[in-house]
């Protein structure tokens, strides 16, 4: 199985397919608004805006599994972060990354990763995975990491494209 073979929904509910994302550099993140690293939804954004048209697609995977930080709505999630942090990049409907329920993207993610362990446990919001354009090599990030700090990762994954 691939990362292309699954998909998810979006805030609306449409079934988004991860095969569309194929041949682009992807940056996936389970995220909090209510959590004290939501500031780095600002360089998320930044990320965004100036990689997208480079190859780069950022999708955020708002997630209340961690001491209740995501209390919004799959309808409100949208405008609190476009609100608060300017997000206009891709938002999943809440989901979970832990546990029986993890979505299957993130149950991918954690097996496929380089980080050490297979199937390592999101410990936290914020958790990032940069994944390259053939959907092979996976890089996983600390929740405290900067999203700034895995730019040049992003720019050697997207020269690969």
């Amino acid at each position: 199985m691939s990362l292309y073979d699954l998909s998810f929904k979006d805030t609306a509910g449409n079934v988004i397919s991860m095969q569309q994302f194929q041949n682009r550099v992807l940056l996936l993140v389970n995220t909090a608004t209510k959590c004290g690293l939501a500031p780095q939804f600002v360089d998320l954004e930044n990320l965004h805006q100036s990689y997208k048209d480079k190859g780069l697609t950022v999708i955020g995977f708002p997630c209340n599994q961690f001491a209740g930080q995501e209390p919004e709505t799959n309808e409100t999630v949208v405008n609190v972060c476009q609100i608060n942090y300017g997000v206009s990049f891709l938002l999943s409907e809440k989901i979970d990354v832990n546990g029986e329920n993890t979505h299957p993207v993130f149950a991918f993610l954690k097996d496929n990763a380089n980080s050490g362990v297979l199937g390592d446990a999101i410990k936290w919001n914020f958790t990032k995975f940069l994944v390259s354009a053939d959907g092979l090599t996976i890089n996983r990030y600390a929740p405290t990491t900067n999203p700034m700090d895995i730019k040049e990762d992003i720019e050697l994954f997207l020269q690969k494209i």
